[in-house]
């Protein structure tokens, strides 16, 4: 009968063990987007001659330089880069047995009816146990030595988690080139906007003096009696709101480069910039299509193909942790009940070692709930992986367009500005030989300050759209 409760025993235990050496299934994860690339000439290459000389303003290159030193993001940036550092040293190292030195004191008291007070008193009365043998009443107990703890990575847990640290590190380097890139299309979008500003503040100072010999030359026609009050009054009104546009983009001048201050890390302060003559000529002509392999290489899809990774890696070690873990603890050094004793060689010399196998059998459930979370991550990683491939086309694809359109747009600007400029010599001579009102003249100057200030936009736009372009790629 007992030998029969004892197979009973047997077979459930290995039941059991059965049971808890169970895995989940391996994962597996949707098929990839594919990236299309377009070009109007079927390349995969796109054409940047003369891309770099956008960004080599000096001034620009200075405000560069300072912010990739002292902002604040990046600099952060740097110490979760040394904090991924830390954890893959972390990560690399676990795999390695714990050695430490020992020195440990106890003392235990047993009672008259336990198998260790038995022992103790009948040993205290053998004949072949010396003085120094004899074991005292309360018992204490020195070690001096080393302990160890080995967990042997049968079923790779261990190498998965160094997988995913190494993957996290590799991808916190990107989260910081992406800072980069994002700091430096910052400063140079800033550095252009805020030269097209200065653009703006010439043109309306070239107004006003147009505007003012306008209406110094109607107050002459008014005292000859040629042009009336009225014409006065329009003009004075065409010169005070040309003269109010200068404080509102005054304003913007002070704003930008306190945007640019913030992000170089440093107290609000004039910005040395370029003059408007120093940087007349456009950006050269950008043609092509979106090339796939820069596109991949963008610091957002490589981190989130990192990401993924290590989310892959993360399943591996929690389907691994389903499986029977091995861990071997030796230990060798000087035990004694006496301190006196604890250093006599060979005498008070011990050692030993531990072989354990342990099997998760009632925490089935938590390491399920683990492996859940997991699989989860590794789906949520995918998908952001997917969507940071989308996000890259579509912003390479706009900023290509509107590098193209703008240019084209600023051709037909500037000889509308031409246009324009003639129209109000025109109307001036015309108005000073009475053959056009007054009105036409407020017309056609209105006209040409609008159409100048248009022009400046459109340039602007030109070089925010390389901006655009050199985030997009990933500041290649």
């Amino acid at each position: 009968m007992n030998k029969r409760i004892y197979q009973y025993a047997l077979c459930a235990c290995l039941a059991t063990g059965a049971a808890a050496c169970s895995t989940q299934k391996a994962l597996v994860l949707p098929e990839r987007i594919t990236v299309p690339v377009t070009s109007d000439n079927n390349s995969d290459t796109l054409s940047l001659t003369g891309f770099e000389q956008v960004f080599q303003d000096p001034h620009l290159r200075s405000l560069i330089d300072s912010a990739l030193r002292n902002n604040y993001d990046l600099l952060s940036a740097s110490q979760q880069v040394s904090a991924a550092q830390a954890r893959l040293m972390m990560a690399k190292n676990a795999w390695l047995p714990s050695v430490n030195l020992a020195l440990a004191a106890g003392v235990d008291h047993y009672a008259d009816y336990t198998l260790n007070g038995v022992g103790n008193y009948d040993t205290n009365l053998s004949p072949n146990i010396s003085k120094d043998q004899r074991i005292p009443g309360t018992t204490p107990e020195y070690f001096a030595g080393i302990r160890s703890s080995w967990e042997i990575d049968l079923w790779g847990k261990l190498k998965s988690q160094r997988q995913a640290s190494y993957a996290r590190f590799l991808a916190s380097t990107q989260g910081r080139r992406l800072l980069i890139t994002q700091v430096v299309a910052g400063i140079t979008g800033l550095y252009y906007e805020l030269m097209a500003m200065d653009n703006e503040l010439i043109i309306i100072h070239r107004n006003i003096k147009l505007q003012e010999a306008a209406v110094a030359t109607v107050n002459i026609q008014k005292a000859g009696g040629r042009a009336t009050e009225l014409a006065v009054q329009q003009f004075t009104a065409q010169l005070l709101s040309t003269q109010a546009l200068e404080y509102g983009v005054r304003q913007e001048i002070t704003a930008l480069e306190n945007q640019i201050n913030a992000l170089s890390g440093r107290l609000p302060q004039p910005t040395k910039r370029s003059t408007v003559q120093d940087s007349a000529a456009l950006p050269p002509i950008v043609k092509g299509g979106i090339p796939a392999q820069l596109l991949l290489q963008r610091p957002d899809v490589q981190r989130a193909e990192l990401e993924l990774t290590a989310a892959k890696a993360d399943v591996k070690a929690a389907r691994a942790a389903f499986l029977p873990a091995i861990t071997i603890t030796p230990y060798a050094g000087y035990n004694a009940f006496k301190a006196n004793l604890l250093f006599q060689s060979p005498a008070s010399l011990a050692w030993g070692v531990l072989g354990n196998m342990t099997t998760p059998i009632f925490n089935q459930k938590q390491l399920k709930a683990q492996y859940n979370i997991s699989k989860t991550s590794a789906y949520t990683a995918f998908y952001n992986y997917q969507q940071a491939i989308v996000n890259g086309y579509q912003e390479v694809a706009t900023a290509l367009n509107k590098v193209d359109n703008q240019q084209q747009a600023f051709t037909l600007k500037s000889k509308e500005v031409g246009v324009l400029k003639e129209a109000v010599a025109t109307a001036n001579i015309l108005f000073t030989t009475g053959y056009a009102n007054y009105l036409e003249v407020i017309t056609a100057q209105k006209n040409v300050l609008e159409a100048e200030l248009a022009l400046v936009s459109t340039r602007r736009n030109v070089y925010q759209g390389m901006v655009s372009l050199y985030r997009s790629l990933g500041g290649n």
